[in-house]
This record gives structure tokens, sequence and C-alpha cells, in this order.
């Protein structure tokens, strides 16, 4: 299982990256995917709007079971990566290629509060 160190997570297996312009891509991490099984279904947000930190901001379904994706941040969505919502495999395929969601967020210093690899190992280690 790969958990590159130049990411950003969350206790809910989100993986966030910074872009150059300041805006984030989100997706789901491949401990998540792997638990999930094979993916049918994504179900993305619409693109402006706004969502507070937590907030259920996406569902994927597999074979096994649906899971809520939750916001990293606060900030209103910019953007969806519909070749996922056609082709749900892809994050199976690559869950740090096939990015969910991008947003904007409304505190970029929050970022800094999720976890980094390291520290989303020890989560990973503690749920096996």
């Amino acid at each position: 299982m790969r958990i590159p160190e130049e990411l950003r997570y969350t206790e809910s297996h989100e993986w966030v990256q910074t872009q150059p312009d300041g805006s984030v891509l989100v997706g789901i991490t491949d401990f998540a995917q792997d638990a999930l099984g094979d993916l049918v279904f994504i179900d993305l947000p619409a693109v402006g709007k706004a969502f507070a930190a937590g907030d259920v901001i996406a569902v994927v379904e597999s074979v096994k079971a649906a899971s809520d994706i939750y916001a990293p941040v606060a900030g209103t969505v910019t953007a969806v990566n519909d070749a996922v919502k056609d082709a749900p495999e892809k994050v199976n395929r690559d869950a740090y290629g096939a990015w969910l969601f991008r947003m904007q967020p409304q505190e970029p210093a929050k970022l800094q509060g999720l976890l980094d690899a390291k520290a989303y190992q020890t989560t990973v280690d503690s749920e096996k």
C-alpha cells in the first residue's frame, strides 16, 4: 500500500494535494479503495457548492458497501473528475492519480492541520 509523502491525509482516508493556484485535489487513499473493493458508482458534489470541514461531500459505492467522503477542509467545489464518475474502477487502479473533486479552501492554513504521511501510516496501522 502506497502513502505518498507529498500529500496530506484525513483520518477518514481522504488524500489532499495542494495545487499551484491554492486549490486542492481530493481523492480516497489506496487503503480506502482496497478496503472498499471494486468501486461501481461515485456520486460527486455539485460545482460551486460550499462545504464545511467534515461535511459529507461525495459517496463511493463498491460491491461491498457505500462509503461517505468528507470535506477535508471548509471550501467550495470548483471542479469534479467526470472520468471517475464514468469509470469508478480508475480509483481502484490508481487511487492517487484518480482525484474525485477540486476545491478552493476557505482557510488554506487549515491544510497544515491534516495528517502527513507518517501520521496517516499510524492511523492505517491502528485499523489493520
